[in-house]
């Protein structure tokens, strides 16, 4: 039984979809969890800066005595996540290669479309992934800029104008190319699973980064033995980099439950 608690980062509050699979599956873990609120979105950085900012998170979850950490930041795992694993002595899981190993699974033509930041598709990570657990799967990838900072500012729901038309118009093209998998591969996007589902029609099975990052995490804790006690109750702690003040009604939002306790700010350049 370990009692360390385990890190999890984004860029800014989309990883709180992965906490509150985290919470569903693993409800005895202790969490920290920091959102990079000064510095989001990540998308659309240079490599060299996704991994400066990506090292500095590290650091600064690190501070605090952890097992593991869970990079829930498609961004960060499409490009930073070799180096992390090897700069660093503990567990990194990420978000890629589960979601990947998800979407194989349930593809039934072979057809798989991965919508997420500009970043992401530049790295080519999730084809690449794809490619090498099935050489048959054939891949579209769409960089969507627009959907984290729509999401940040919650215009999430059935309904609204203005996120319901940018899903349409990043959309369509890969519902037209006869796609029947379509991952998620950003962890701010669960929060628009519904708007999604409408534009793709429910031919389309989605997959979660976030969510099979989570189930990644929960199946390398128990094989190396640091699970904690199931019948204890795990805590969490929320540090952001930008204002603490409206925190708790955007989170409440993404672990669509009320949540009773704010945030931290952090300074991230000390770090």
């Amino acid at each position: 039984m370990d009692m360390r608690p385990i890190g999890v980062f984004d860029s800014g509050l989309g990883g709180l979809t992965a906490v509150r699979a985290l919470w569903q599956i693993l409800p005895e873990e202790h969490l920290i969890y920091f959102g990079d609120t000064a510095r989001v979105p990540y998308g659309g950085r240079s490599q060299e800066t996704l991994l400066k900012y990506a090292r500095q998170d590290v650091r600064f979850l690190r501070s605090f005595d952890l097992k593991a950490i869970l990079v829930a930041c498609g961004t960060v795992t499409t490009t930073a996540l070799p180096t992390l694993q090897k700069e660093n002595d503990l567990p990194i899981v990420g978000v890629v290669e589960p979601a990947c190993r998800r979407a194989a699974a349930v593809t039934k033509n072979k057809h798989v479309g991965m919508i997420a930041t500009p970043a992401s598709v530049r790295s080519g990570a999730y084809s690449r992934t794809l490619h090498g657990l099935d050489p048959e799967i054939r891949v579209i990838e769409k960089a969507c800029p627009l959907l984290v900072p729509l999401v940040e500012n919650g215009r999430v729901r059935p309904g609204d104008v203005v996120i319901e038309t940018v899903v349409r118009e990043y959309l369509e093209p890969l519902r037209q190319s006869g796609i029947d998998t379509l991952i998620l591969g950003c962890t701010h996007y669960p929060l628009l699973t519904d708007v999604i589902a409408d534009v793709m029609g429910p031919e389309v099975e989605l997959v979660s980064a976030g969510e099979e990052g989570a189930f990644e995490l929960k199946r390398m804790l128990k094989s190396r033995g640091l699970r904690v006690d199931e019948t204890q109750r795990g805590e969490s702690e929320f540090f952001v980099s930008d204002r603490a003040e409206d925190f708790e009604n955007l989170a409440s939002l993404f672990l669509q439950e009320d949540l009773h306790h704010g945030a931290r700010r952090i300074d991230i350049e000390e770090y």
